[in-house]
């Protein structure tokens, strides 16, 4: 094998600059991605063996193959918002992620894998067992996010494909055993939350130190079995008109108690009423009672002051005065005195 020898380049004592105007178009690239260090190692190597005669005429294919070689390098990609990358050098992973952003890197020997950290759906169809032994379709929507910090160990233990490989057998497994504890008609009712939120309990207890969340567990268009469908339809049904019926009896309840309550209310007033004209009827006869005792009292005292004043005298004047005014009379009269003092008249009309 020949050697070629080396010559030491003059350009070496003049500044960098001043051969950059010369270069051709792909050394400019060359130096706009290298950097100047690289470049310059670039040209002292072509001059050195440009000088050889031997290799003039490689002169231009040899340079384009340098600048080729270095340019290929280095190579670039971008981290999009959302994901997190890690490089992957010769087989081995960093432990360090990459975040968004341009990074460089040698694609001979490093790959940036990306990995997205944002919510992501994993929608599958699933029959789910119930507590009767029956098993129920329907769709399931998965709700789940890589942790940013965890990537480096989920490419470690699970790889890219760790949907198939572990969420999706740690739900199937944690439905299986939350499912089975409640009946099919569950899954129609409320209960189907509970149910949601136990799977994603049981999910995150085994996939939270794997380096994922569940978010959560939606289960969707449940379909069950015909003949349970319909079974389920008619007890619907009579629960239904079982409160239908209940309504009504309690309608009709309160209907007879309003109208007993009426009843006592009129029974109440009656009596209220009736009491009312009975201590009017008293409060009457004792204002009448009253009236009798204080006229019988005037009445008496009347006679007494008429007989403290009536003497003997006082009826003989007033007899006298009686006889003179039947004297005084056109009609005929016939006076008895009986021998007292008083007349008795009688008197005839003419």
């Amino acid at each position: 094998m020949i050697q070629l020898p080396v010559f030491r380049s003059c350009l070496l004592r003049r500044p960098f600059a001043t051969l950059r105007p010369t270069l051709p178009l792909t050394a400019l690239a060359a130096h706009n991605l290298l950097g100047r260090e690289k470049v310059r190692v670039l040209l002292e190597t072509f001059h050195s063996y440009s000088l050889h005669r031997s290799l003039m005429t490689l002169r231009r294919p040899l340079a384009m193959l340098l600048l080729a070689g270095a340019t290929a390098l280095s190579s670039c990609t971008t981290v999009r918002q959302g994901e997190v990358g890690v490089k992957r050098t010769l087989g081995r992973l960093d432990q360090q992620i990459v975040v968004s952003g341009p990074k460089t890197f040698n694609p001979f020997l490093t790959t940036i894998i990306k990995v997205p950290v944002t919510t992501q759906n994993l929608e599958i169809r699933s029959s789910l067992p119930s507590k009767e032994g029956l098993s129920i379709a329907s769709d399931i929507s998965i709700l789940y996010r890589v942790k940013a910090d965890q990537v480096p160990n989920v490419l470690q233990t699970t790889g890219l494909a760790y949907e198939n490989i572990l969420i999706l057998p740690v739900f199937r497994s944690a439905a299986a055993d939350v499912c089975a504890r409640y009946f099919a008609k569950d899954m129609h009712s409320a209960e189907r939350s509970v149910i949601e939120k136990a799977i994603l309990t049981q999910m995150n207890g085994v996939l939270t130190t794997r380096g994922f969340e569940i978010e959560n567990v939606l289960l969707k268009n449940i379909a069950l079995p015909a003949g349970l469908a319909k079974a389920i339809e008619d007890k619907l049904e009579s629960e239904q008109e079982a409160l239908r019926m209940e309504f009504l009896k309690q309608r009709e309840t309160r209907d007879a108690e309003r109208r007993v309550i009426e009843a006592e209310g009129q029974k109440r007033i009656a009596v209220v009423r009736a009491t009312g004209e009975q201590e009017a009827a008293i409060i009457q006869a004792r204002g009448k009672a009253e009236a009798m005792r204080i006229e019988a009292q005037a009445v008496r005292l009347t006679n007494q002051l008429i007989n403290r004043d009536l003497s003997p005298a006082v009826l003989r004047y007033k007899s006298i005065e009686a006889f003179r005014e039947l004297a005084k009379s056109q009609n005929s009269k016939t006076i008895i005195t009986g021998g007292g003092s008083t007349p008795i008249v009688n008197m005839l009309a003419q």
